[in-house]
């Protein structure tokens, strides 16, 4: 098992890595009080929901149950998860656990974060997305119709459990979803990680478990570096968002889950990457680069066919980084180096999203 630590000034939790990790005592660790709510969905919950179970045999234990898809993603579906707790009469001291992927720990980790004002909870990410990325650094929420996580709060996780092994379950398609955020890692502060991805793209997509395991350790430890600066997303995190405002839109557009939200990252990242270019900063080969490496890791390039300028606007403008009606996006100064960029030309950005969209 290979341990990182979050060092926020609010809080210190562990991030622990490794195989067979949900079938061994690690998980009781992280529970300070005697009732535990366990969050799961419904393709998680026949695999894993009885090794966890297990693990917390000795405690006061309730299961809420999801539909699974980024469309329950709502208010509505949450509710269940604060009614169960309130039904079984759950105290502040009770401890919440995502099992699942993405939207399991968004909205496990709000129904945390607002039970009770607050209470802890531990993530156990189940999918390659979830385990890079959306299990650290204490983002919660929900969607709404007109934008992506736009209900939400910051609450961190008491701990995060990383069992590697959930990885041989996980559909082919899933896997790619979650080389996006991988690979994204590379783009934004790391150009030899990018090459090391290169390298090992097809042991990637085969799932070797050795070779996830350490993209999967590299990615925490660089997400966990940069949230340590800034853990609320006043400015250098917002880095993290490379591709997201692009992908958001696209997620926003064709209906919450009808796209992975790694296929949409990756369509954002070469599109973050083509304006790059046309600022004056990447080359068209490097363009090229990102955008073969994501074909390559399964992933599409470009936006739905029927989607139009004005589509990708009207969702782009709904963007939590966007201040005072002010559009920004994350780009790249050059790969490896990615930027925020303040103050976006409207029409420099439309030129952009006409040629995408043809």
């Amino acid at each position: 098992m290979r341990i990182l630590n979050m060092n926020l000034a609010t809080c210190t939790y562990p991030i622990r890595i490794g195989s067979d990790l949900l079938k061994e005592s690690e998980l009781s660790t992280f529970v300070s009080g005697r009732q535990v709510l366990i969050v799961t969905n419904e393709t998680v919950a026949p695999l894993y929901l009885i090794h966890v179970q297990r693990a917390l045999a000795v405690f006061e234990t309730a299961v809420v149950v999801l539909p699974d898809g980024e469309r329950h993603k709502t208010m509505q579906v949450l509710d269940l998860i604060h009614t169960e707790a309130l039904r079984r009469n759950f105290s502040r001291n009770a401890t919440f656990i995502a099992l699942g992927g993405g939207v399991v720990g968004d909205m496990a980790g709000f129904a945390a974060a607002t039970y009770q004002r607050g209470v802890p909870f531990v993530q156990i990410p189940t999918t390659l997305l979830a385990q890079v990325d959306s299990s650290v650094g204490g983002k919660t929420g929900v969607n709404h119709p007109l934008g992506k996580n736009m209900i939400g709060a910051f609450h961190q996780p008491v701990g995060v459990l990383i069992d590697t092994s959930v990885l041989q379950t996980l559909p082919a398609r899933e896997l790619s979803a979650g080389l996006a955020e991988v690979i994204k890692y590379g783009l934004l502060g790391d150009v030899e990680f990018l090459a090391w991805i290169e390298s090992n793209i097809d042991q990637l997509i085969s799932g070797s478990i050795d070779v996830l395991e350490h993209a999967i350790f590299h990615s925490c430890r660089m997400k966990a570096e940069i949230v340590a600066q800034d853990e609320r997303e006043g400015s250098v995190r917002a880095l993290l968002n490379l591709g997201h405002t692009f992908g958001h839109a696209i997620e926003a557009y064709v209906g919450f889950g009808n796209w992975l939200h790694g296929d949409a990252v990756s369509v954002g990242m070469v599109m973050a990457a083509r304006f790059s270019c046309y600022l004056g900063h990447l080359s068209e080969s490097d363009v090229e680069r990102v955008r073969y490496l994501c074909l390559s890791a399964g992933l599409p390039v470009d936006p739905p066919k029927k989607m139009t300028p004005v589509d990708f606007l009207t969702y782009m403008a709904a963007d939590k980084k966007n201040i005072d009606g002010q559009m920004r996006l994350v780009l790249l100064y050059k790969l490896g180096n990615a930027y925020i960029e303040p103050e976006v030309s409207q029409s420099d950005l439309m030129e952009l999203l006409i040629a995408c969209c043809n």
